[in-house]
C-alpha cells in the first residue's frame, strides 16, 4: 500500500467521483483508476461502486475509510514535523493537560524549560482525561498530566509531579472571609457551584452521603474559568484544587477545607516506550521538581 494509493482513494470519497478526484489531486484519470483498482486487489474486493452518477463506497470501502484516514492524517503530520525539524532544528513535544490541572504550579516549570532548551518546541492540549488517554495511546500525544483516581497499570508510566489540597473559594465579601476553617457542613448551607469534570466529584457524594451533608447545587458547569467568574461574582462558592486558582488573586477568597480534608495526587504519565526521549525525561525531571 502506498501514500498515493491512500490520498487517491480519499479524493474519490470526498468527491464522490473519479473525474473530480484526478482534476482536485492533479493526475489523469487513467492513473487514478489503476491506483484505486491496485489498492481494491490489496483490500481483496471492490471499494467502490461505480455508476453514471458518481462513485459510492462499498460495504468493504465504509470499513476502511476511517482507519485509511487516520493513516493518512498521521502520516501527514510525520512529515510535516519531520520538515519542521529539519528546517527549524526543532523538536516537537505534545503535552495533554487534563481541564482541571491549574498552570499556576506548571507554568514556572515550563518557563524555565523553554530557557534550557530552547530547540524544543511545546504543544499544551488541554481536553478530558478520557481523549487525552485516547491520544496517548494513538502516538498523538507524548505525555499526559493528570490526577487518576485509580492506580494505572502498564503499559503506562508515572512520576508523582505534587499533591494539593482541595479548597474553598468564595466571593471577597463573603461571610466565609471571617472563618479561620471551612468544613462540608457549612457549605451546604450556602448556593454550591458543581464542577462537573472534578474527577473526585463521585468521592465527594459518598462522602455526603455517609455524613448526611446535602450539597445544593445551585450552578454547574465543565468550564473551570466559569466557576471561577460565578464565585467571584458572588452566585455561590465552590471546592476546587488549590493549584487551579489564580495565583495571588485579590478578587477571590479561599480557604482549606477541613473535615474531611480533600488532596489529589497530580502525575506526569507516559506509554513505556517513551521514557527513552531525553526531552521528555528532562520535562518530567523539572515538573517533579518544582515547589
Amino acid at each position: 500500500m502506498e501514500m498515493q494509493q491512500i490520498r487517491y482513494f480519499l479524493a474519490v470519497c470526498d468527491q464522490g467521483s473519479i473525474t473530480h478526484a484526478a482534476q482536485l489531486t492533479y493526475v489523469s484519470q487513467p492513473s487514478l483508476t489503476q491506483a484505486i483498482k491496485k489498492l481494491e486487489d490489496e483490500m481483496g474486493g471492490a471499494l467502490f461502486t461505480r455508476t453514471r452518477s458518481g462513485c459510492q463506497l462499498t460495504p468493504l470501502g465504509r470499513m476502511v475509510e476511517s482507519k485509511l484516514r487516520k493513516i493518512y492524517k498521521e502520516l501527514q503530520a510525520t512529515k510535516a514535523e519531520a520538515i519542521r525539524f529539519t528546517r527549524l532544528n526543532t523538536i516537537p513535544l505534545r503535552i495533554g493537560l487534563m481541564t482541571t490541572i491549574g498552570a499556576q504550579r506548571l507554568s514556572p516549570g515550563l518557563v524555565w524549560y523553554q530557557q534550557e532548551y530552547p530547540n524544543i518546541e511545546l504543544e499544551l492540549i488541554v481536553d478530558s482525561e478520557t481523549e487525552l488517554f485516547k491520544q496517548l495511546d494513538s502516538g498523538l500525544l507524548d505525555l499526559v498530566i493528570s490526577a487518576p483516581v485509580h492506580a494505572l497499570a502498564p503499559p503506562y508510566q508515572s512520576t508523582l509531579l505534587y499533591q494539593e489540597r482541595y479548597v474553598v473559594v468564595f466571593s471577597p465579601t463573603h461571610r466565609f472571609n471571617h472563618l479561620q476553617k471551612i468544613d462540608l457542613k457549612a457549605i451546604q448551607s450556602e448556593p454550591y457551584l458543581d464542577r462537573l469534570n472534578c474527577e473526585l466529584r463521585e468521592d465527594l457524594k459518598c462522602i455526603c452521603h455517609n455524613q448526611e451533608i446535602d450539597l445544593y447545587a445551585a450552578y454547574r458547569s465543565n468550564s473551570e474559568e466559569w466557576i471561577l467568574h460565578m464565585v467571584k461574582a458572588g452566585i455561590g462558592v465552590a471546592l476546587m484544587p488549590e493549584y487551579t486558582l489564580p495565583k495571588q488573586a485579590t478578587d477571590i477568597g479561599y480557604r482549606y477545607l477541613s473535615e474531611p480534608e480533600i488532596s489529589r495526587q497530580v502525575y506526569a504519565i507516559h506509554a513505556h516506550q517513551a521514557a527513552l526521549r531525553f526531552e521528555l525525561q528532562a520535562l518530567i525531571a523539572n515538573l517533579s521538581s518544582v515547589q
